[in-house]
Protein backbone atom coordinates (compact mmCIF):
# COMPACT_ATOMS: atom_id res chain seq x y z
CA UNK A 1 0.00 0.00 0.00
CA UNK A 2 2.81 2.18 0.02
CA UNK A 3 4.77 3.58 -2.36
CA UNK A 4 7.99 4.69 0.33
CA UNK A 5 8.61 1.69 2.75
CA UNK A 6 9.44 3.87 6.37
CA UNK A 7 11.34 1.80 8.69
CA UNK A 8 9.57 2.80 12.05
CA UNK A 9 10.46 2.64 15.49
CA UNK A 10 7.70 2.01 17.96
CA UNK A 11 6.99 2.71 21.76
CA UNK A 12 3.95 2.84 23.73
CA UNK A 13 5.03 4.31 27.50
CA UNK A 14 1.81 3.27 29.09
CA UNK A 15 1.78 -0.52 28.36
CA UNK A 16 4.05 -1.91 25.58
CA UNK A 17 1.69 -4.02 22.91
CA UNK A 18 3.57 -7.19 24.13
CA UNK A 19 2.31 -6.99 27.73
CA UNK A 20 0.96 -10.16 29.02
CA UNK A 21 -2.18 -8.70 30.41
CA UNK A 22 -5.49 -7.48 28.01
CA UNK A 23 -6.68 -4.20 27.71
CA UNK A 24 -7.82 -1.60 26.00
CA UNK A 25 -4.98 0.18 25.75
CA UNK A 26 -2.44 -2.91 24.94
CA UNK A 27 -5.30 -3.53 22.01
CA UNK A 28 -4.89 -0.28 20.59
CA UNK A 29 -1.22 -0.58 20.59
CA UNK A 30 -1.23 -3.78 18.36
CA UNK A 31 -3.77 -2.10 16.23
CA UNK A 32 -1.63 0.88 15.22
CA UNK A 33 1.09 -1.52 14.84
CA UNK A 34 -1.38 -3.52 12.55
CA UNK A 35 -2.09 -0.56 10.40
CA UNK A 36 1.37 0.44 10.17
CA UNK A 37 2.79 -2.74 8.79
CA UNK A 38 -0.46 -2.95 6.34
CA UNK A 39 0.63 0.13 5.12
CA UNK A 40 3.99 -1.34 4.23
CA UNK A 41 6.33 -0.34 6.80
CA UNK A 42 8.50 -1.87 8.99
CA UNK A 43 7.78 -1.64 12.81
CA UNK A 44 10.37 -2.43 15.47
CA UNK A 45 9.23 -2.56 19.15
CA UNK A 46 11.79 0.22 20.73
CA UNK A 47 11.47 -0.03 23.97
CA UNK A 48 9.34 -1.92 26.55
CA UNK A 49 9.79 0.85 29.18
CA UNK A 50 6.96 1.13 31.00
CA UNK A 51 6.91 4.98 32.16
CA UNK A 52 3.76 5.10 34.17
CA UNK A 53 3.67 6.07 37.98
CA UNK A 54 0.08 6.29 39.21
CA UNK A 55 0.83 7.28 42.91
CA UNK A 56 2.40 11.03 42.32
CA UNK A 57 5.88 9.79 43.76
CA UNK A 58 8.42 12.02 42.61
CA UNK A 59 11.39 9.81 43.58
CA UNK A 60 10.07 6.91 41.27
CA UNK A 61 8.99 9.68 38.36
CA UNK A 62 12.96 10.50 38.53
CA UNK A 63 14.20 7.19 38.35
CA UNK A 64 11.84 6.36 35.53
CA UNK A 65 12.84 9.49 33.68
CA UNK A 66 16.76 8.65 34.28
CA UNK A 67 15.90 5.23 32.95
CA UNK A 68 14.49 6.54 30.19
CA UNK A 69 17.24 8.36 29.06
CA UNK A 70 19.59 6.02 29.69
CA UNK A 71 17.56 3.80 26.98
CA UNK A 72 17.38 6.98 25.00
CA UNK A 73 21.41 7.14 25.04
CA UNK A 74 21.81 2.85 24.43
CA UNK A 75 19.46 3.13 21.56
CA UNK A 76 21.16 6.08 19.67
CA UNK A 77 24.42 4.44 19.95
CA UNK A 78 22.59 1.26 18.37
CA UNK A 79 20.86 2.99 15.98
CA UNK A 80 24.26 5.05 14.87
CA UNK A 81 26.20 2.09 13.99
CA UNK A 82 23.52 1.03 11.30
CA UNK A 83 24.25 1.49 8.05
CA UNK A 84 21.50 4.93 7.48
CA UNK A 85 19.27 2.61 5.13
CA UNK A 86 18.79 0.09 8.43
CA UNK A 87 18.48 3.46 10.96
CA UNK A 88 14.72 3.76 11.96
CA UNK A 89 12.97 7.05 9.39
CA UNK A 90 10.36 7.81 11.81
CA UNK A 91 10.06 7.86 15.59
CA UNK A 92 5.92 6.66 16.71
CA UNK A 93 4.98 6.89 20.14
CA UNK A 94 1.25 5.37 20.97
CA UNK A 95 -0.48 7.54 24.24
CA UNK A 96 1.35 10.17 25.74
CA UNK A 97 -0.21 11.83 28.90
CA UNK A 98 1.23 13.42 32.33
CA UNK A 99 1.41 9.72 33.94
CA UNK A 100 3.02 8.14 31.23
CA UNK A 101 5.26 10.55 29.26
CA UNK A 102 7.91 9.40 26.89
CA UNK A 103 11.27 9.77 28.09
CA UNK A 104 12.94 8.04 25.36
CA UNK A 105 11.35 9.02 21.93
CA UNK A 106 11.82 12.83 21.91
CA UNK A 107 15.85 12.05 22.32
CA UNK A 108 16.03 9.73 19.81
CA UNK A 109 14.28 11.59 17.33
CA UNK A 110 16.45 14.75 17.69
CA UNK A 111 19.80 12.53 17.77
CA UNK A 112 19.01 10.92 14.44
CA UNK A 113 17.29 13.78 13.22
CA UNK A 114 14.01 11.82 11.94
CA UNK A 115 10.32 12.67 12.51
CA UNK A 116 8.70 12.24 15.90
CA UNK A 117 4.69 11.29 15.70
CA UNK A 118 2.68 10.69 18.48
CA UNK A 119 -0.50 9.06 18.22
CA UNK A 120 -3.31 9.54 21.38
CA UNK A 121 -1.96 13.01 23.50
CA UNK A 122 -3.99 13.82 26.69
CA UNK A 123 -3.43 17.02 27.76
CA UNK A 124 -4.40 18.00 31.34
CA UNK A 125 -3.21 21.09 31.76
CA UNK A 126 -4.51 21.08 35.60
CA UNK A 127 -1.50 19.80 36.22
CA UNK A 128 0.96 21.89 35.53
CA UNK A 129 1.74 22.06 39.31
CA UNK A 130 1.39 19.08 41.62
CA UNK A 131 2.65 15.68 41.70
CA UNK A 132 2.81 15.16 38.25
CA UNK A 133 4.00 18.55 37.26
CA UNK A 134 7.42 16.65 35.75
CA UNK A 135 5.17 14.53 33.71
CA UNK A 136 2.60 16.97 31.86
CA UNK A 137 6.01 19.58 31.17
CA UNK A 138 7.18 16.21 29.70
CA UNK A 139 3.97 15.76 27.32
CA UNK A 140 3.87 19.38 26.63
CA UNK A 141 7.56 19.43 25.45
CA UNK A 142 7.23 15.66 23.53
CA UNK A 143 4.40 17.25 21.65
CA UNK A 144 6.12 20.97 20.66
CA UNK A 145 8.48 18.60 19.05
CA UNK A 146 6.55 16.56 16.97
CA UNK A 147 6.24 16.67 13.61
CA UNK A 148 2.11 14.99 13.87
CA UNK A 149 -0.37 14.26 16.57
CA UNK A 150 -2.76 11.76 15.59
CA UNK A 151 -5.98 11.72 17.65
CA UNK A 152 -8.82 9.14 17.79
CA UNK A 153 -11.16 11.19 19.81
CA UNK A 154 -11.78 14.91 18.80
CA UNK A 155 -12.16 15.75 22.24
CA UNK A 156 -8.48 15.36 22.90
CA UNK A 157 -7.48 17.20 19.46
CA UNK A 158 -9.03 20.40 20.88
CA UNK A 159 -6.21 20.37 23.82
CA UNK A 160 -3.29 20.32 21.32
CA UNK A 161 -0.85 23.54 22.17
CA UNK A 162 -0.87 23.66 18.17
CA UNK A 163 -3.81 22.72 16.11
CA UNK A 164 -1.91 22.95 12.90
CA UNK A 165 -0.41 19.21 13.98
CA UNK A 166 -3.98 17.87 14.91
CA UNK A 167 -4.91 14.71 12.67
CA UNK A 168 -7.65 13.22 13.44
CA UNK A 169 -8.02 9.30 12.52
CA UNK A 170 -11.10 7.52 12.95
CA UNK A 171 -10.59 4.57 15.69
CA UNK A 172 -10.12 0.90 14.12
CA UNK A 173 -10.09 -2.71 14.34
CA UNK A 174 -9.23 -5.69 12.25
CA UNK A 175 -12.23 -6.68 11.13
CA UNK A 176 -11.39 -9.93 9.77
CA UNK A 177 -11.92 -12.20 13.12
CA UNK A 178 -15.10 -10.71 13.00
CA UNK A 179 -16.06 -10.99 9.31
CA UNK A 180 -15.42 -14.89 10.14
CA UNK A 181 -18.37 -15.58 12.68
CA UNK A 182 -20.93 -13.53 11.20
CA UNK A 183 -22.46 -16.53 8.69
CA UNK A 184 -22.04 -19.00 12.01
CA UNK A 185 -24.31 -16.84 14.49
CA UNK A 186 -26.55 -19.28 14.65
CA UNK A 187 -24.44 -21.95 16.00
CA UNK A 188 -22.74 -20.08 18.25
CA UNK A 189 -25.92 -18.56 19.37
CA UNK A 190 -27.34 -22.59 20.47
CA UNK A 191 -23.98 -22.96 21.86
CA UNK A 192 -24.71 -19.55 24.16
CA UNK A 193 -28.64 -20.84 24.65
CA UNK A 194 -27.46 -24.56 25.99
CA UNK A 195 -24.49 -23.45 28.10
CA UNK A 196 -25.87 -20.37 29.65
CA UNK A 197 -29.68 -21.43 29.43
CA UNK A 198 -30.74 -18.61 27.47
CA UNK A 199 -34.51 -18.47 25.63
CA UNK A 200 -33.33 -18.17 22.09
CA UNK A 201 -36.81 -16.47 21.29
CA UNK A 202 -35.70 -13.16 23.37
CA UNK A 203 -33.35 -10.65 22.32
CA UNK A 204 -30.04 -11.32 24.07
CA UNK A 205 -28.54 -8.21 24.89
CA UNK A 206 -24.77 -7.87 25.62
CA UNK A 207 -22.67 -5.65 27.73
CA UNK A 208 -19.04 -6.20 27.33
CA UNK A 209 -16.79 -4.11 29.58
CA UNK A 210 -13.76 -4.27 32.66
CA UNK A 211 -15.85 -4.26 36.02
CA UNK A 212 -13.51 -1.04 37.46
CA UNK A 213 -14.53 1.66 39.74
CA UNK A 214 -15.32 4.92 38.39
CA UNK A 215 -17.14 5.40 34.86
CA UNK A 216 -17.13 2.04 34.21
CA UNK A 217 -18.97 0.78 37.12
CA UNK A 218 -21.17 3.80 36.75
CA UNK A 219 -22.07 2.42 33.21
CA UNK A 220 -22.95 -0.72 34.46
CA UNK A 221 -25.29 0.74 37.01
CA UNK A 222 -26.89 3.17 34.90
CA UNK A 223 -27.59 -0.12 32.59
CA UNK A 224 -29.38 -1.58 35.16
CA UNK A 225 -31.57 0.79 36.23
CA UNK A 226 -32.37 1.46 32.49
CA UNK A 227 -33.47 -2.31 32.25
CA UNK A 228 -34.96 -1.69 35.78
CA UNK A 229 -37.45 0.47 33.76
CA UNK A 230 -38.51 -1.88 30.72
CA UNK A 231 -39.88 -4.66 32.30
CA UNK A 232 -42.46 -4.88 29.98
CA UNK A 233 -40.13 -5.30 27.30
CA UNK A 234 -38.76 -9.10 26.89
CA UNK A 235 -34.80 -9.24 26.93
CA UNK A 236 -31.86 -11.39 28.34
CA UNK A 237 -28.43 -9.99 29.32
CA UNK A 238 -25.14 -11.53 28.74
CA UNK A 239 -22.29 -9.38 30.64
CA UNK A 240 -18.55 -10.50 29.42
CA UNK A 241 -16.10 -8.90 31.79
CA UNK A 242 -14.15 -8.96 35.26
CA UNK A 243 -12.42 -6.55 38.02
CA UNK A 244 -12.15 -4.79 40.79
CA UNK A 245 -16.29 -3.57 41.33
CA UNK A 246 -17.34 -7.26 39.77
CA UNK A 247 -19.56 -7.44 43.41
CA UNK A 248 -21.15 -3.98 42.50
CA UNK A 249 -21.99 -5.13 39.05
CA UNK A 250 -23.49 -7.57 40.45
CA UNK A 251 -25.39 -6.07 42.71
CA UNK A 252 -26.91 -3.74 40.49
CA UNK A 253 -28.48 -6.25 38.70
CA UNK A 254 -29.57 -8.32 41.89
CA UNK A 255 -33.11 -7.57 40.83
CA UNK A 256 -33.09 -9.37 37.46
CA UNK A 257 -31.20 -12.41 38.22
CA UNK A 258 -31.19 -15.46 37.90
CA UNK A 259 -33.80 -15.32 35.02
CA UNK A 260 -33.02 -12.12 33.26
CA UNK A 261 -28.96 -12.10 33.41
CA UNK A 262 -26.17 -14.18 32.50
CA UNK A 263 -22.69 -13.05 33.98
CA UNK A 264 -19.75 -14.49 31.87
CA UNK A 265 -16.90 -13.22 33.45
CA UNK A 266 -13.26 -12.52 32.01
CA UNK A 267 -13.81 -13.56 27.98
CA UNK A 268 -10.82 -13.88 26.23
CA UNK A 269 -10.14 -11.81 23.23
CA UNK A 270 -10.62 -14.71 20.58
CA UNK A 271 -14.08 -16.13 21.94
CA UNK A 272 -15.40 -12.32 21.58
CA UNK A 273 -16.13 -12.56 18.29
CA UNK A 274 -18.61 -15.32 18.21
CA UNK A 275 -19.96 -14.09 21.40
CA UNK A 276 -20.95 -11.02 19.64
CA UNK A 277 -22.22 -12.62 16.60
CA UNK A 278 -24.91 -14.46 18.80
CA UNK A 279 -26.15 -11.83 20.66
CA UNK A 280 -28.65 -9.16 19.29
CA UNK A 281 -27.81 -5.72 20.28
CA UNK A 282 -24.87 -4.11 22.42
CA UNK A 283 -25.95 -1.93 24.94
CA UNK A 284 -23.41 0.30 26.71
CA UNK A 285 -24.11 4.01 28.72
CA UNK A 286 -20.30 4.77 27.80
CA UNK A 287 -19.95 7.09 30.63
CA UNK A 288 -16.72 9.61 29.87
CA UNK A 289 -15.73 6.63 26.81
CA UNK A 290 -13.18 7.84 24.95
CA UNK A 291 -14.79 5.99 22.07
CA UNK A 292 -15.07 2.28 23.10
CA UNK A 293 -13.87 -0.40 21.59
CA UNK A 294 -16.46 -3.16 21.86
CA UNK A 295 -18.93 -0.47 19.83
CA UNK A 296 -16.92 -0.97 17.27
CA UNK A 297 -16.40 -4.87 17.52
CA UNK A 298 -20.36 -5.68 17.59
CA UNK A 299 -21.11 -3.32 14.77
CA UNK A 300 -18.08 -5.84 12.99
CA UNK A 301 -20.19 -8.69 14.09
CA UNK A 302 -22.87 -7.57 12.73
CA UNK A 303 -25.20 -6.17 15.58
CA UNK A 304 -26.27 -3.00 16.25
CA UNK A 305 -25.46 -0.58 19.42
CA UNK A 306 -27.62 1.63 21.81
CA UNK A 307 -24.77 3.66 23.47
CA UNK A 308 -24.10 7.04 25.77
CA UNK A 309 -23.77 9.76 23.56
CA UNK A 310 -20.22 11.96 23.37
CA UNK A 311 -18.30 13.38 20.86
CA UNK A 312 -15.92 10.07 21.14
CA UNK A 313 -18.86 7.47 20.38
CA UNK A 314 -20.20 9.49 17.53
CA UNK A 315 -17.02 8.91 15.93
CA UNK A 316 -17.93 5.29 16.27
CA UNK A 317 -21.34 4.43 16.14
CA UNK A 318 -23.62 6.08 12.69
CA UNK A 319 -26.99 7.30 14.49
CA UNK A 320 -29.89 5.35 12.87
CA UNK A 321 -27.78 3.61 10.51
CA UNK A 322 -25.79 1.48 13.01
CA UNK A 323 -27.14 2.27 16.13
CA UNK A 324 -28.81 4.39 18.33
CA UNK A 325 -26.81 7.56 20.83
CA UNK A 326 -28.70 8.29 23.99
CA UNK A 327 -28.59 11.54 25.37
CA UNK A 328 -27.17 11.71 28.91
CA UNK A 329 -29.48 10.34 31.41
CA UNK A 330 -31.62 7.25 32.68
CA UNK A 331 -34.55 7.94 30.83
CA UNK A 332 -33.31 8.38 27.36
CA UNK A 333 -31.24 5.33 27.36
CA UNK A 334 -34.06 3.26 28.83
CA UNK A 335 -36.08 4.85 25.50
CA UNK A 336 -33.50 4.01 23.08
CA UNK A 337 -33.20 0.47 24.35
CA UNK A 338 -36.85 -0.30 24.65
CA UNK A 339 -37.08 1.23 21.28
CA UNK A 340 -34.41 -1.07 19.49
CA UNK A 341 -36.47 -4.20 21.23
CA UNK A 342 -39.39 -2.75 20.29
CA UNK A 343 -38.61 -2.77 16.20
CA UNK A 344 -37.30 -5.91 15.63
CA UNK A 345 -36.86 -5.17 11.77
CA UNK A 346 -35.04 -1.76 12.58
CA UNK A 347 -32.77 -3.66 14.84
CA UNK A 348 -31.59 -6.49 11.93
CA UNK A 349 -31.35 -3.58 9.12
CA UNK A 350 -28.82 -1.55 11.61
CA UNK A 351 -27.08 -5.25 12.12
CA UNK A 352 -27.03 -6.07 8.54
CA UNK A 353 -25.45 -2.19 7.36
CA UNK A 354 -23.33 -2.14 10.53
CA UNK A 355 -20.32 -4.29 9.07
CA UNK A 356 -20.18 -2.49 5.58
CA UNK A 357 -19.58 0.92 7.89
CA UNK A 358 -17.12 -0.69 10.28
CA UNK A 359 -15.18 -2.13 6.94
CA UNK A 360 -15.18 1.45 4.88
CA UNK A 361 -14.46 3.62 7.87
CA UNK A 362 -12.64 1.58 11.21
CA UNK A 363 -10.99 -0.95 9.72
CA UNK A 364 -7.12 -1.77 9.04
CA UNK A 365 -7.19 -1.28 6.07
CA UNK A 366 -9.00 2.60 6.36
CA UNK A 367 -6.48 3.62 8.89
CA UNK A 368 -3.39 2.22 7.47
CA UNK A 369 -4.43 4.53 4.20
CA UNK A 370 -4.95 7.35 6.16
CA UNK A 371 -1.59 6.64 8.44
CA UNK A 372 0.06 6.85 5.58
CA UNK A 373 -1.24 9.93 4.67
CA UNK A 374 -0.14 11.71 7.73
CA UNK A 375 3.21 10.14 7.80
CA UNK A 376 4.12 11.06 4.45
CA UNK A 377 3.25 14.80 5.35
CA UNK A 378 4.88 14.68 8.81
CA UNK A 379 8.35 13.26 6.70
CA UNK A 380 8.18 15.94 4.30
CA UNK A 381 6.67 18.86 5.76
Amino acid sequence: MSRTTMRIAFYAPLKPPTHPNPSGDRQMARMFVQALEQAGHEVELASRLRSREAEGDGRRQARLQALGAKLADRLIRRYKKLPARRRPQLWFTYHLYYKAPDWIGPKVAKALKIPYVVAEASVAYKRADGPWAAGHKAVLAALEQAAAVITLNPLDAKLIPDPAKVHLLKPFIDTAPFEAVRPLREDYRAVLASEQHLDPEQPWLLAAAMMRPGDKLKSYQILAQALRAIPDVPWQLVVAGEGQAYDAVVQAFTWAMPARVRFLGLVQPEVMPALYAACDLLVWPAVNEAFGMALLEAQAAGIPVVAGRSPGVENVVAEGVTGYLADPGLATFAASVREMLSQKASRIAMGKAAPKVIAEQHSLSAAARRLNTILAEASNP
